[in-house]
């Protein structure tokens, strides 16, 4: 884990359902979970906040 990585309170593992565990590594763009191994690719949208 890197120490740009935050942690995320409140939300709940899809994987194994336990609240609290999850964390946010902006640098490589996932959540992850460590002792399960469950992990989320974060997708972003290019044109977000840009004027129509």
């Amino acid at each position: 884990m890197t120490g740009l990585a935050h942690f995320l309170d409140g939300l709940r593992c899809a994987t194994c359902h336990t609240v609290n565990v999850l964390w946010l590594d902006l640098v490589r763009a996932l959540v992850e979970r460590g002792e399960c191994g469950q992990t989320a690719l974060i997708v972003t949208d290019p044109d977000e906040g840009r004027a129509a």
